[in-house]
């Protein structure tokens, strides 16, 4: 019976809403039959970039990964699809979560969507720069928080601790591994601490403490006398603590800079590098 009355008159729908809750529907000017049935005649093709299962045994969770690059109003029609397709396939509680690089990207992607049902709201969990962490010390168990860490903050003002944290993660995982990771990071880094995560990289390839430094600069380190071999790691330290400062838009006098250049005690070099990633002039630097 209701649904002969609905097909008589369609608006009925309207008064119906109202009926439940009122203040949901717009102003009925046109109200049409549609086709009852909701299955796609060529069934749309829904990806996701990752969905991955956390947990075990009845408390088990699956996680829709999506990493945006930029706004898409598209995205608040899929993103629901996602949730309730992946619910449905799995068998499970299903969640979202945008991964973002940029805070306005993020902003956006926070937005609820509301999906029209009363009460029927999907808010996605949103990564943006703000909650990527800032480690300044290595995380050993997590090593690819310390990369995404390097990447949303390696250009900031603490950017020389977050990229020397990195390499000391990645001293601690597989040489391939590590090198891919450093690889990344450096493609996607400003300039200038691109140019700093090469001098560090170039620092530690002296202490010869893993195989991905070796890659790296390894073969570019003449073996001979160990004089020859000095002033080169001296010159390698020099860059990098040039490079920590410029990063930080520390200004350098030209005296600072020969007193550097010429400097080849490796450990004063080592402790400058260091006094670089957090003082504020070059006259803390030397104690000035």
């Amino acid at each position: 019976m209701w649904i002969e009355f609905l097909r008589r008159r369609p608006a009925l729908a309207a008064d119906l809403v109202e009926c439940v809750r009122s203040g949901l529907m717009p102003a009925c000017t046109e109200a049409r039959l549609e086709s009852g049935d909701l299955s796609e005649h060529t069934p749309a093709s829904y990806h996701a970039d990752a969905v991955i299962t956390v947990g075990g045994g009845d408390r088990e969770l699956a996680v829709i990964v999506e990493v945006q690059l930029r706004s898409d109003r598209r995205k608040h029609y899929s993103w629901p699809a996602y949730v309730a397709t992946a619910r449905a396939r799995l068998g499970r509680p299903a969640l979202l979560l945008v991964i973002c690089l940029e805070n306005g990207v993020a902003e956006w992607a926070r937005r609820p969507i509301e999906l029209g049902h009363p009460g029927l709201v999907l808010t996605p969990l949103v990564l943006g720069p703000k909650e990527v962490p800032e480690l300044t010390t290595p995380d050993m168990a997590v090593p690819e928080l310390a990369v995404m860490s390097a990447v949303v903050h390696g250009a900031g003002p603490n950017g020389a601790k977050v990229l020397a944290a990195m390499l000391e993660g990645m001293e601690k995982i597989e040489p391939d591994r590590a090198q891919g990771y450093i690889d990344e990071v450096l493609a996607v880094l400003p300039e200038t601490a691109s140019e700093l995560l090469e001098a560090m990289l170039e620092t530690r390839a002296r202490e010869y403490k893993s195989n991905y430094a070796r890659r790296y600069y390894g073969e570019g380190i003449v073996e001979g006398e160990a004089r020859g071999e000095a002033r080169g790691e001296a010159r390698g330290e020099a860059r990098a603590l040039l490079a920590a400062l410029s990063a930080r838009e520390i200004e350098v006098p030209e005296a600072a800079l020969v007193q550097i250049r010429e400097c080849t005690d490796l450990e004063q070099l080592d402790a400058w590098v260091r006094l670089a990633a957090t003082g504020a002039s070059v006259e803390e630097l030397f104690g000035r």
